[in-house]
This record gives structure tokens, C-alpha cells and sequence, in this order.
């Protein structure tokens, strides 16, 4: 019983909601009367720029990372430098650390029988 009481309740919050909500959106209606807008006026999907707006906009973009000094991607450019060798732990060293994570588990393990 008091589950539908839940439900209830909720159903007449949401109701309140939506009326709050639809007054708002007339209010808006009311302040700007040319706005019309629609998902699919508003959606910028299936719009493609032109073949001439995507070279301009890729022109703009080369002349922004060139001045802020980042280089460009291409076979002009030279690498950045030798890569930094890998540090590696040798077989000792790893031996170490598993034993002392089987002492730390070992220790939380006994902890809880108690």
C-alpha cells in the first residue's frame, strides 16, 4: 500500500513539473514570438561543410599551430628526438616486491580470522 502511495505522489510531482515546464516554455513563446525552433533546425547532423570551407578551415588551423610553435604533422617534419629507454626492474628486484606483497596480504588475511 504504501508503495502505490510512492507512486502516487511521484506521478502528481511529475504532473507539477510538466505544467511548470509548459508554462516556462510559453512564457518564452510570449517574449520572443519569431522563435521557432525544432530539433532539426537546431541539429547540426548530416550537415557537411563544402570541399573550399574544409580546406580554409584546415589553412586556418596549420597557420594557428604554427604560431603557437607546434609543429606540423607531415614528411616535413623531423622527429622529436630518440625515444627514452625503458627502465626495467631485474629478477631480484621483482622477487622482492612479491614477497613483500604476499606479507602484506598474508597480514590482512589474519586480520580478518580474528
Amino acid at each position: 500500500m504504501r508503495r502505490m502511495d510512492l507512486k502516487l505522489l511521484a506521478r502528481y510531482g511529475a504532473q507539477a513539473r510538466i505544467a511548470e515546464l509548459e508554462q516556462e516554455i510559453a512564457n518564452i513563446r510570449k517574449a520572443f514570438p519569431g522563435l521557432t525552433a525544432s530539433p532539426k533546425s537546431v541539429s547540426r547532423r548530416g550537415r557537411k561543410a563544402s570541399a573550399a570551407t574544409r580546406a580554409k578551415m584546415r589553412a586556418a588551423w596549420a597557420k594557428r599551430k604554427a604560431a603557437s610553435g607546434q609543429a606540423q604533422p607531415g614528411p616535413a617534419s623531423a622527429p622529436a628526438g630518440p625515444k627514452r629507454k625503458r627502465r626495467t626492474i631485474s629478477a631480484a628486484g621483482r622477487a622482492r616486491i612479491a614477497a613483500a606483497q604476499k606479507a602484506r596480504w598474508a597480514k590482512v588475511k589474519a586480520g580478518k580470522k580474528r
